[in-house]
Formats: structure tokens, sequence, C-alpha cells
């Protein structure tokens, strides 16, 4: 009997323990103020960057990413602006201070990559064969940049990002359109799903800004990736492939969710159908806590950083949690995006004081993912304005006619 009420005890227990860990949503999302958590996340960053903070703080904190990989210094560097272009899309008041935040960011990241090449960003394999692409450029490290110097140009024209962002942009579309399946290489004969995505972004909003027209060649992306870059037995697109196609590892949590958030703003019917699957075969919720698988089978492909720490078992990855956070936010899916913050509310040791947030278990890069979930959606709304617009003028043309 002592067993019996002991289990059934415990059942209950768990069954409810989520409703410690009920987070108010509207700390974390709103549809067009910045979120309160969001300010708290964004202050450490911003003043680890402004010109009156320390050099010391900075340094060590990208000392300490560095260490694990060189990429997530430029992520960490990413997801802040484009985190920061959104939050001074939503309030003009913050526009100063996210301005002043982002620009030292990518001032600093263009001349570590003048000084270095882009090899300061990538991992050590990068050198460890040939790269198809001569002289070798990794589309890792033009897509982030790309967007941020395109979000960065979104709030605030900087005429010096102009050529900047427009030769990127011409670079990226003449490999892509050199090779088989539109991508390019982010390492040796290595294309990333992610990366080609984040790149399609860029020039969109490139296009917004610049007056120029690349929906043709976007059309023919989405096209070509239905096509070739599809994983039959899900649906999902992979995650990296060869030069000509050739799948290297399948669909994954620490991928897609982000592939998503891309797509949505080139075509949003395909974009959808992609989370929409990744919420079938990744995404999962037990007792009120969500969290995402990284592999839709047991134990996937094989494990990169990307994948991070995965829980045996349940597969739960901790770097695709935090992903779906970017996808639940993108397509509305409040019920998934309240249980990841519970989970990362339990498991993520917040630390927080009156002005500050940060999470004991994450760094840098994986509070800036927090943050832009957070605060996306302002610059995608603004870029897809103009495909409505220009749908109101043909239609108005083709009236008087």
């Amino acid at each position: 009997m002592a067993c019996v009420s002991l289990l059934l005890g415990a059942g209950i227990w768990l069954s409810c323990v989520h409703l410690l860990f009920c987070p108010d949503p509207e700390q974390f999302l709103s549809d067009s103020a910045i979120p309160p958590k969001a300010h708290k996340l964004a202050a450490r960053h911003v003043e680890l960057w402004t010109a009156d903070s320390t050099e010391s703080g900075l340094a060590d904190e990208l000392v300490r990413m560095r260490a694990a990989t060189p990429e997530w210094d430029l992520m960490a560097r990413s997801y802040l602006v484009w985190s920061l272009a959104n939050m001074a899309l939503r309030d003009a008041a913050f526009k100063p201070t996210a301005l002043a935040a982002a620009d030292r960011v990518i001032d600093q990241t263009l001349r570590l990559e003048r000084e270095q090449g882009p090899y300061c960003f990538l991992m050590p394999y990068a050198r460890s064969r040939a790269w198809v692409r001569q002289p070798p450029r990794s589309q890792f490290v033009d897509s982030q940049l790309a967007l941020m110097l395109a979000l960065r140009r979104l709030v605030e024209e900087r005429e010096d990002y102009q050529p900047l962002l427009a030769d990127r942009v011409r670079l990226m579309i003449e490999e892509m359109e050199r090779r088989p399946v539109l991508s390019a290489e982010s390492y040796p004969d290595e294309c990333w799903t992610f990366c080609n995505t984040v790149a399609l972004a860029a020039i969109r909003v490139h296009d917004y800004l610049d007056g120029t027209d690349h929906g043709e060649f976007i059309r023919r992306w989405i096209a070509t990736a239905r096509t070739r870059l599809i994983d039959p037995r899900t649906g999902m697109l992979v995650s990296a492939y060869r030069v000509d196609g050739q799948r290297i590892y399948g669909p994954e949590g620490s991928s897609i969710w982000m592939v998503s958030h891309c797509l949505s703003l080139v075509d949003e019917p395909f974009a959808r159908r992609q989370y929409e699957l990744a919420r079938k075969f990744l995404g999962r919720q037990v007792l009120g806590f969500g969290y995402s698988r990284e592999w839709p089978t047991r134990g996937g492909e094989g494990r990169d950083v990307d994948s991070g720490l995965v829980v045996p078992g349940l597969d739960l990855s901790v770097g695709a949690s935090g992903m779906a956070l970017l996808g639940a936010a993108t397509f509305g899916d409040r019920d998934f995006y309240v249980s990841l913050v519970r989970s990362l509310q339990l498991a993520g040791f917040p630390v927080e004081s009156s002005s500050h947030l940060r999470y004991g278990i994450s760094n840098q890069v994986g509070d800036a993912v927090v943050l832009y979930s957070m605060t996306l959606g302002p610059a995608w709304r603004e870029v897809s304005k103009r495909d409505s617009s220009r749908l109101e003028h043909r239609i108005v043309r083709e009236g008087r006619r």
C-alpha cells in the first residue's frame, strides 16, 4: 500500500511540476513591443559591446566560445545584430542603443575577417582538404555577415555598408549559380542548408533595400531544393550535402528550425511545411515541457558540433531545442514556444537581476539565439510589405488596361 501511495504521489507530482515553471508568455513574446525578458537578455550583450564597456570582459567571453568552436563566435555576433535590428524596429527609443552596439559588432567582425581571412570563424577541418571553390570562401561566413549588414541597413541606412552588402551578395550568387544544386560551400565540398538559406534571406533583404530583383534565382533554388535536397523518409530538407547534391547528413534539429525561419521570408508555404514536419518528427512535449530531438531517427547519422549535448534515449538536443524557439516564434506556435521556455527556465539555470538575464547552462551564442526568438518578426514583416505593395500596384495597373 505504501508503494502504491508513493507511486501515485510521484505521478501526481510529475504531472504538476510544469506548473512550478509556468512562464508568463507576455514576458517573452510580444507582437509589437520588446518583451521584458528580451530587454534583460540584451542588456549584458550590449554592455559588453558598447564603447564604455571593459574590453577584458568581451575578450573573455569570446575566448570561451572560440575554445569550443570559432563558429560560435560569429554566430553569437550574428544573432545579436539580428536581434538588435528587430528591437530597434520595435522601439524607436531603443534604436540609438541598438545601432551603436550593432555597428561595433559588425565593424569588429569585418576587421577580423580582413586581417585573418574567413578561416578566423571556421573549425580547423576547413584546412584539411581542398575546396571546390578557388580561392576558398565560406558560405557560412558570407551569409552571416551579409544578413548582419542587410538588417542593420534596414533599420537605418549606412552608405558605407551598401557596397559591402552588394559585393557579398554578388559573390554568393555567382558561386551558387555555378553549382548543380545552387548552393555554395561552407567547408571543403560541404554545403549546409542552414548557410544557404541564411544567404537567401540576406539576398531577399538586399533586393528590398537596393531595388534589385533576384526572385527568379530564389524560385529556382526552392525548386531545386524540392527535388534534390529533400529527405525521402520525412520530407524535410537535409542538413548537409556535397557541391553536387550528394547527401552528407540528413535532417537535423540544429539546422531545420533556422532553415524554416529563413525560408519564411522567401517562400512562406514551403517554409511552413518544413516547420510542420520538424514539429512532427523532432518537436516533443512531455508533462508540459518542450524540447527538440536532433534527428528523426534514434542516433541520427552522426553527431557534429552543432548537435551539442544530446541526451541519450530521448535524443534531446540542447542546441536543437534552442533553435526550436526560432521556428515556434516564426510560425506563431505559442503552445510549443511556451513549453520550450518552460524547459529553459527549469534546466537553463536563469541568472536574473532587476536589469539583466543570462542562462547559466548557455553561452553568448545560446543566449543570443534565445534573444532572437523573442524579438524576430519586424524585419521580415517590413521586407514582406514590398511584395504586397508590388502586387497591389500590378493589380491596379492590370485593372486600368
